[in-house]
C-alpha cells in the first residue's frame, strides 16, 4: 500500500554565510490513500531538549500562517506559494548567525505522516582584518607580522604572502596559520617590501596589507649626546631669560622707589628770626665759657651788629633802651660757670 513520502533526502546539512539566502528542501509525494486535509509545518528544534519546539511557518486548510516566530518575520516564506503541488520547501532570507539550528519539516495528510530534519549553520565571513608589526624593524632583529580579523566564524585560517620583490617569503620566516603571526628571524634589508595577509573560513575571505622597511640600527650614542646637549642649551637659555627678567624687575623697582622718595639733601630756608637767635645763642655760649679773667682780650661786638627780628626796622621804629646793668647770679654755688650778660650803654657799646 502506498502512503505519503518525502523525496528530498539528499542533503541534510547546509552552511551559509551571514546575509545570504538559503532554501531548506521539503518535497513530498501523496498517495491515493491519503484523503485527509494537507498540513505542512516547519519547526525549529532547540539545542536544549528541555525547551519546546518553535513553529516557524505552517500551511493548513489551504492557508499559510507565518506569524509564529517573530525573529524571522519578513525573512521567511514557502518556496512555492501553493504547497499542495508537493513542494513544501522553506526560503530564509538575509541569514543571521542566530538562525543556526536544526529545522524539521512535517507533512501530514491522514493517514500519512512524514518528517525530515535539516541542520543549518550560518557562518560569518572574516571582516575588519588588520595587519600590524611587532618588534624593531632593524637589521639583525626578529620581526613579527600579525594578522587578525575582528569578525568571522571559526575556524579562521590566516595566510601571508609577499606582493613585492621576489614575491616569496624569506627563508627564515615561520607562519602560524591559526594565530596569523609570521615570524621573520634575523631580518635583513632584503626582507623589506609589502606583505599581504588573507583571512578565510568556509564561507568567505578578507585581507589586509602592510609595508615592512628594515633599516640599519640607530646611533644610540649620538642620540643620547644630542639629547644631553639640547637639554643643556635649553637650560642655559632658560637661565638667561630668568636672569634678564629678574634684572628688569629690580630696575623697575629701584626707579619706582627713587621716584617716590623725598629728597632730604636740600635744607629748608632759614628764617631771619632763627638766624638771629642762633647768632645770639652762639655768642652767649662763647661768653659763658669765658671766665672774668680773660674777658679783657675779648673783642666786643657792637650790639647794633647782632641780627635780630628788629634789625631791619626803620630807625624811627627802633625802641630806645635805658642803660641797665644786670648782675650775674652767684653760680659757683650751683656748680656752674658764671656767665656775663652784656648790657647796652647809651653809646651802643656792650658793658
Amino acid at each position: 500500500t502506498r502512503s505519503l513520502s518525502i523525496t528530498s533526502v539528499d542533503q541534510s546539512m547546509f552552511e551559509k554565510a551571514q546575509g545570504e539566502k538559503v532554501t531548506l528542501p521539503c518535497t513530498f509525494v501523496l498517495s491515493e490513500e491519503d484523503e485527509g486535509p494537507l498540513d505542512i509545518e516547519w519547526v525549529l528544534i532547540p539545542a536544549d531538549n528541555q525547551k519546546k519546539e518553535q513553529i516557524i511557518i505552517m500551511y493548513a486548510v489551504d492557508r499559510i500562517y507565518n506569524h509564529y516566530y517573530a525573529a524571522m518575520t519578513g525573512r521567511m516564506q514557502f518556496t512555492n506559494p501553493d504547497p499542495r503541488s508537493g513542494d513544501g520547501s522553506l526560503d530564509i532570507l538575509n541569514l543571521k548567525s542566530a538562525d543556526t539550528g536544526t529545522y524539521q519539516c512535517k507533512v501530514k495528510k491522514a493517514p500519512g505522516v512524514q518528517s525530515q530534519k535539516i541542520q543549518l549553520t550560518v557562518l560569518v565571513k572574516p571582516a575588519r582584518t588588520k595587519c600590524s608589526i611587532e618588534g624593531s624593524q632593524e637589521i639583525g632583529k626578529d620581526v613579527i607580522l600579525k594578522c587578525a580579523s575582528q569578525e568571522g566564524s571559526p575556524l579562521l585560517s590566516y595566510d601571508w604572502r609577499r606582493v613585492s620583490g621576489t614575491q616569496e617569503l624569506p627563508a627564515t620566516s615561520m607562519l602560524n596559520k591559526n594565530t596569523g603571526e609570521l615570524l621573520l628571524k634575523n631580518a635583513s634589508r632584503d626582507y623589506s617590501g609589502t606583505y599581504n595577509c588573507v583571512a578565510s573560513n568556509r564561507v568567505g575571505t578578507d585581507e589586509c596589507s602592510i609595508e615592512l622597511n628594515v633599516t640599519p640600527p640607530l646611533n644610540t650614542a649620538g642620540i643620547i649626546a644630542g639629547a644631553i646637549i639640547g637639554t643643556l642649551l635649553g637650560l642655559s637659555v632658560l637661565s638667561f631669560l630668568v636672569f634678564c627678567c629678574c634684572k628688569k624687575h629690580r630696575e623697575k623697582k629701584y626707579e619706582k622707589e627713587v621716584h617716590h622718595d623725598i629728597r632730604e639733601d636740600v635744607p629748608p630756608p632759614k628764617s631771619r628770626t632763627s638766624t638771629a637767635r642762633s647768632y645770639i645763642g652762639s655768642n652767649r655760649s662763647s661768653l659763658g665759657s669765658m671766665s672774668p679773667s680773660n674777658m679783657e682780650g675779648y673783642t666786643k661786638t657792637p650790639y647794633s651788629q647782632v641780627p635780630s627780628e628788629d634789625f631791619e626796622r626803620t630807625p624811627g621804629q627802633n625802641p630806645t633802651f635805658a642803660p641797665s646793668k644786670v648782675a650775674a647770679p652767684n653760680l659757683s654755688r650751683m656748680g656752674a660757670v658764671p656767665v656775663m650778660i652784656p648790657a647796652q650803654s647809651k653809646d651802643g657799646s656792650i658793658v
